[in-house]
C-alpha cells in the first residue's frame, strides 16, 4: 500500500536540492531550495531566471532570491 505524503512534506524533502519553479506569469526559475513557509514563499540560492521573450529565452543569474508563494504555479523537484 502506498503511503500518503502531503504537499508541504514533499517541499520539505526538497530543501537543499535544485528545483524548477514555474510562475503564474510564465517566468521560470531554477535554484537550490533553502527554505519555505506555510504560504510556500521560498528562498532559493544560485538562482537562474528564464524569461520567454519574442526574440527567445533570456537567462539571468540572480544569486539568492525570495519567491512569493501566491505567484507560484508549479514546482518540479
Amino acid at each position: 500500500m502506498a503511503t500518503t505524503i502531503l504537499p508541504l512534506e514533499l517541499i520539505d524533502r526538497c530543501i537543499g536540492s535544485v528545483i524548477w519553479v514555474l510562475m503564474k506569469n510564465e517566468t521560470e526559475f531554477t535554484g537550490t531550495l533553502m527554505g519555505f513557509d506555510d504560504y510556500v514563499n521560498m528562498v532559493l540560492k544560485d538562482v537562474k531566471e528564464f524569461e520567454v521573450t519574442p526574440t527567445g529565452i533570456v537567462e539571468t543569474d540572480l544569486g539568492q532570491t525570495l519567491l512569493n508563494g501566491n505567484n507560484i504555479a508549479m514546482l518540479i523537484p
